[in-house]
């Protein structure tokens, strides 16, 4: 059975860190283009990250502008893994955070059409 399991969501003040982690399992995330994906209240989803699996000459990470300096994102294909890296958290970045993989190499963009979504992990940033 493929799945997608995120952990490392939380409460954190503004200003702090998070680090979100996204392990597969039932297939390998090599061929992948893996990302995160956030819904807020009311909202709807936005595409924050994406990773592909290959280097190309325009590189291989994606950000929306909201998150970029901020965010950064992260893949380790032996563990079947990818990390997002959050600081200097803000209110605004409260929502459910999750992660999907797209069934190319090349995400082309922060927000690719993905096949594969995880449950998501709740983010709150407050005081």
């Amino acid at each position: 059975q493929l799945q997608l399991v995120e952990s490392g969501g939380g409460l954190v003040q503004p200003g702090g860190s998070l680090r979100l982690s996204c392990t597969a399992s039932g297939f390998t995330l090599g061929y992948y283009s893996l990302g995160w994906v956030r819904q807020a209240p009311g909202k709807e989803r936005e595409g924050l990250s994406c990773i592909s699996s290959v280097v190309t000459s325009d590189g291989s990470t994606y950000y929306v502008d909201s998150v970029k300096g901020r965010f950064t994102i992260s893949r380790d294909d032996a563990e079947n893994t990818v990390y997002l890296q959050m600081n200097d958290l803000r209110v605004e970045d409260t929502a459910v955070y999750y992660c999907a993989a797209a069934a190319e190499p090349y995400c082309g963009g922060e927000y690719p059409r993905y096949a594969f979504w995880g449950q998501g992990t709740q983010v709150t940033v407050s005081r």
